[in-house]
């Protein structure tokens, strides 16, 4: 169970997004209320990523099946299903905050009082999620942790706990399995290309480095945070543009939650794979790796800590890439809106960008200011969420009837 202690916070929290009405429906509220409840649980990104899937995923079905209503009957019976699969899920997924999700789905169940319509909305939340739980129960996140490391110029050495090395073996959402964007190799110790990435970032990357600007430098404190929340904003960006419905909402946060799953299964695919030393080990090494271009020097930092994983390639380049691409397919040939989020490694500073090309390239750019990360990794991480971007648009993964096999169906 939570610190007691922090469960008023944590309610209130959830009850100030369940209240919130401009242009909300309750998918992008439930959204918010799933994101906080994540943060609070001080998971790690991977696993925080599946969950918000799983939820998600569970949404979209609840949605899907809560329309048999009509009229206002089919609204109320949509907004209890998305309560009671949030609900369902979250209890599942995060027990030791079942106090605050209790609140949060009393709260909405409140507001929409006692009828036909909203019990027939909580069962088909309740049956979507146990369909959504089920299905995905054995999916490898809790698959054995297998990783050795070695020692060699060009290896990866951890400088922290090693975080989701058995990451590759899960079931994908859409992909066909974990290395189907696999890509090649980074670039080899000897050539130009590996000088050049080591010189930009051992130059701008540095913890006291003279050569990054001061806005380079909050772009690098912004996006030092990964959990899901600073993703799912720039969604709701999106899902919460006049004329929107519910059923378009809960498609497009199953599409961009199985994607950016799905992206972090890919990366760690490639990440221990090649296994790739992070610049704090080739900058302090400068000298082990046969090129005359690169310089050691052995007290350099990075701007921000090193996470417990290879560095090639980047993992929040994938998550931009896949959800920039799918926002782009959404939205089609109509105006992309304003994109936003905020972050609390910059003080919940807001960040906004006018396309998804400028959101897409400042993560990419915050990882080499950030230190952790060389210019190539972020270039071949962003292809490779653009691909896994498209997928998920054309195709949102969902359970079969009986739960026992997984499929992918078009919608």
């Amino acid at each position: 169970m939570k610190n007691p202690t922090q469960l008023p916070w944590i309610a209130a929290a959830c009850l100030a997004a369940m209240a919130a009405q401009v242009r909300a429906d309750a998918v992008t509220d439930w959204n918010t209320v799933a994101g906080d409840l994540v943060v609070q649980a001080k998971m790690g990104t991977p696993p925080a990523n599946r969950l918000m899937a799983i939820v998600q995923t569970a949404v979209h079905e609840a949605v899907a099946d809560a329309q048999q209503q009509r009229g206002e009957s089919a609204a109320v019976a949509g907004a209890a299903a998305v309560a009671a699969a949030n609900r369902a899920t979250l209890a599942k997924l995060l027990p030791q905050q079942e106090a605050a999700i209790t609140t949060a789905y009393q709260a909405a169940i409140a507001k929409l009082g006692d009828s036909p319509a909203t019990t027939a909305g909580i069962a088909a939340g309740e049956q979507a999620a146990a369909r959504v739980l089920a299905w995905r129960a054995n999916d490898g996140a809790a698959a054995a942790d297998r990783y050795r490391p070695h020692a060699a110029p060009g290896a990866f050495v951890p400088t922290t706990a090693v975080a989701a090395p058995h990451w590759p073996q899960r079931k994908p959402w859409v992909l066909a399995d974990a290395a189907q964007f696999r890509p090649g190799p980074p670039p080899a110790l000897n050539s130009s290309q590996w000088a050049r990435d080591y010189n930009e970032v051992k130059a701008v990357g540095a913890k006291a480095s003279q050569q990054r600007t001061a806005e380079q430098t909050e772009a690098a404190r912004f996006w030092e945070f990964s959990l899901p929340p600073i993703y799912h904003a720039v969604v709701r960006s999106v899902a919460l543009s006049p004329g929107r419905s519910i059923e378009q909402n809960a498609r497009l946060f199953a599409a961009a939650s199985q994607a950016m799953d799905d992206a972090l299964i890919s990366v760690m695919d490639a990440k221990y794979h090649y296994g790739f030393w992070r610049p704090v080990t080739a900058i302090r090494n400068g000298d082990r790796d046969d090129n005359p271009a690169t310089e050691i020097d052995a007290g350099w930092a990075p701007l921000i800590d090193n996470p417990g994983h290879p560095e090639y390639p980047s993992a929040h380049s994938i998550l931009a890439g896949a959800l920039g691409e799918l926002l782009k397919a959404e939205v089609g040939t109509g105006r992309m809106p304003e994109l936003a989020t905020n972050s609390p490694t910059a003080n919940f500073a807001t960040r906004r960008w006018s396309t998804v090309d400028a959101f897409m390239q400042e993560v990419a750019n915050a990882r080499v200011w950030e230190g952790i990360h060389y210019r190539t990794s972020t270039e071949v991480g962003l292809s490779m969420g653009r691909s896994i971007g498209a997928l998920a648009a054309t195709r949102v993964a969902r359970p079969p009837s009986d739960s026992a096999v997984p499929q992918a169906a078009n919608r």
